[in-house]
């Protein structure tokens, strides 16, 4: 069964040499010297300045926005995962919905200044399939009306915008490393935080907001990765630059073979890519269908990526429509793209969209 994406797996031999480590010194979790030395790593290797390392992706949203102090309503997409716009929802902010560009598929800073209101305190842009949002244009307005931003990087590790990190942008950027990510540590996730005065107050934040045995700063959560999970982030960063090599002449492949027939993601030309996702746009939704029928019936599993468009969610009030990410939602599919991928499979994927298009 061919699905996605498919999770790297490191050296055994690696991963069990920092398994022995945590057996020896007993420590599990807490801050322990595994997330300490790749917190140290990956700030160094991302280009970043102050980089936390947390449970999972979603947590790291939470913990940004408690950080921040974010309240009111926040101006983000609904073409990207669910949980951007569940995190807000269950931290009692309401996602106002601003319709995202038809080629990059991001937040399009056009539709940002007509939904901002005197409850607005932040903008939450994402950088969807690891594509770089516009971000100087979002710097601009959330200077001119003195919003925060905050952008979901989950996809974006290791994108560089104008020679930079990405990471950098905004006031906070928060990235996923779950097991199906380009780097992952099996569960995880990281904030990189611009501001130096807030750095220690987050990492109040990811331990319940305990300061030390007897002060309560804040009101916090258990946001923090463990040891087990640091061990994986490691190891897969020893290999990150050989598993994104492998994946970059996948998706070069991909674009060589589809270019007539499909619709891509348009590229910000200021930044770099990661090869972390491949998507493409049909010319309708019955037209995807058939192609994901086809190739269901192959074992194989594409995923749409994203569907449904977030604007559409029940629990979301007041109703507010996004016509341009309702339409590519419908239309667009995520082709399967992992460093293992062998090439008769891609050439059985390209075949079959071929022959049914």
């Amino acid at each position: 069964m061919i699905n996605v994406t498919k999770s790297y797996l490191p050296n055994k031999d690696k991963y069990k040499a920092y398994i022995d480590e945590i057996y020896e010194n007993g420590w599990l979790t807490n801050n322990g010297p595994l997330v300490q030395r790749l917190e140290k790593r990956l700030a160094e290797y991302l280009g970043v300045k102050n980089l936390i390392l947390v449970s999972n992706g979603t947590v790291a949203l939470e913990i940004a926005y408690r950080t921040l102090d974010i309240r009111g309503f926040v101006i983000t997409t609904p073409f990207s995962f669910v949980a951007t716009t569940s995190s807000l929802v269950t931290n009692n902010i309401l996602p106002i919905f601003g319709d995202i560009n038809e080629k990059s598929f991001n937040l399009d800073p056009k539709n940002i200044e007509n939904l901002i209101t005197p409850n607005t305190s932040a903008i939450l842009p994402v950088h969807v399939f690891g594509n770089a949002c516009e971000v100087e244009k979002i710097e601009q307005i959330a200077n001119k009306y003195n919003l925060k931003v905050i952008y979901d990087a989950a996809h974006a590790f290791d994108v560089k915008y104008k020679d930079k990190s990405v990471l950098n942008y905004g006031d906070i950027s928060t990235l996923s490393f779950h097991a199906t990510k380009l780097f992952h540590s099996i569960e995880g996730g990281a904030i990189i935080i611009n501001d130096d005065n807030l750095v220690q107050k987050a990492r109040y934040l990811i331990n319940f907001g305990i300061k030390n045995t007897e002060e309560i700063l804040h009101l916090g959560t258990n946001a923090k990765m463990n040891e087990f999970e640091a061990a994986m982030g490691l190891c897969v960063l020893d290999d990150i630059e050989e598993i994104k090599e492998r994946r970059k002449d996948i998706l070069e492949n991909y674009r060589k073979e589809l270019k007539d027939l499909v619709q891509f993601q348009e590229q910000n030309k200021n930044a770099t890519e990661n090869y972390s996702y491949f998507p493409v746009v049909f010319k309708s939704e019955e037209q995807l269908l058939k192609v994901q029928k086809a190739l269901n019936e192959k074992q194989i599993f594409p995923r749409r990526y994203f569907y449904p468009s977030l604007d559409t969610l029940e629990y979301i009030e007041p109703k507010q429509e996004c016509k341009i990410s309702r339409d590519i939602s419908k239309r667009i599919l995520c082709l399967p793209i992992y460093a293992e991928l062998e090439k008769y499979i891609q050439d059985t994927i390209i075949k079959n969209i071929k022959e049914n298009l």
